[in-house]
């Protein structure tokens, strides 16, 4: 199970005096994912990250990278971007970006080669020689951004990435967090964009108060939340009966559509058999809880 995991956090504990920001919190983070850490404002995801990152030392618990006790060795090897952007606005964007990266151990002539190629990815060729205060706040988060990752980390933990874009430049940074996934990376995606959840994460964590209240695969997650409503597409004529209630129903000449949700006990296939007995069944589809819904629900329950 280790070595499958790049982050695994056991029993983390962390306390302000009176105040418990984690307690016993567990998180297992699979290789090569991206992963959601989730909650809201003031659960602990931010004392999590800082913990992740040694800029904090957690009270009790232990948290292990690729099975081994986490140590500077490993934090060397994370790239992360955190929610409070914190670059040098006197410097230029290339020395920015050269003296970060051989922070983390790449050569000069090595970190100039990838960062100049970055910038180019990122629309940003000319920036090299722009001091930072002249830069937009949708300008610095790309350098930022491009800080976080140009040493190729395993990890890379990004706290808020879209804040501050605009819809053009969200969709460029999204693409470029899918090529880090696709080149190995594990990313861990802390975010209050549910939208962002749903498009990126495969697994997740909820924290609130503290605690972790939910975890797991995205997809298993949803289905543990349905409630057995479906969208069907048909034609004639459709009866509640014992075995589904009609939540939504528009009738047309040709194919109507209506959401039902099955009563309890029933399966889809009696669902279907019950249907097929009064009309044409044309499509039928299970509807889901989206990742918002579920995160409300799950904080409401929790608090």
């Amino acid at each position: 199970m280790e070595n499958s995991l790049i982050l695994d956090a056991r029993a983390i504990t962390k306390k302000y005096g009176n105040f418990t920001a984690l307690d016993k919190v567990d998180i297992q983070v699979p290789s090569g994912i991206i992963f959601g850490l989730l909650g809201p404002n003031g659960a602990g995801k931010s004392t999590f990250i800082r913990i992740v990152n040694r800029i904090l030392m957690p009270d009790g618990g232990q948290i292990l990278i690729k099975g081994e006790p986490l140590s500077e060795k490993h934090v060397l090897n994370i790239g992360y971007l955190p929610e409070e952007r914190g670059l040098y606005k006197k410097m230029k964007v290339g020395e920015q970006l050269m003296y970060f990266s051989t922070l983390r151990g790449l050569s000069p002539s090595e970190a100039k080669r990838k960062a100049k190629e970055k910038l180019n990815d990122f629309g940003a060729k000319d920036w090299w020689d722009k001091k930072v205060e002249d830069l937009s706040k949708g300008m610095v988060q790309k350098v930022q951004f491009i800080a976080t990752v140009l040493h190729e980390p395993d990890l890379i933990i990004l706290d808020e990435p879209f804040s501050g874009f605009d819809p053009l430049n969200a969709d460029l940074i999204k693409n470029e967090i899918l090529k880090l996934r696709d080149k190995g990376a594990s990313i861990i995606l802390s975010t209050h964009r549910m939208e962002s959840v749903e498009e990126l994460c495969e697994s997740i964590v909820l924290i609130n108060s503290s605690k972790v209240i939910l975890q797991g695969k995205t997809s298993e997650i949803k289905h543990r939340f349905r409630n057995h409503s479906f969208t069907i597409k048909y034609k004639g004529s459709i009866l509640a009966d014992n075995s589904f209630d009609i939540i939504e129903n528009k009738e047309t000449s040709e194919i109507s559509t209506a959401i039902i949700k099955a009563k309890d006990g029933v399966s889809n296939k009696e669902l279907i058999q019950k249907l097929s007995s009064q009309l044409e069944l044309m499509e039928f589809s299970e509807e889901l809880p989206d990742m918002n819904q579920i995160f409300i629900r799950s904080v409401k329950e929790n608090t």
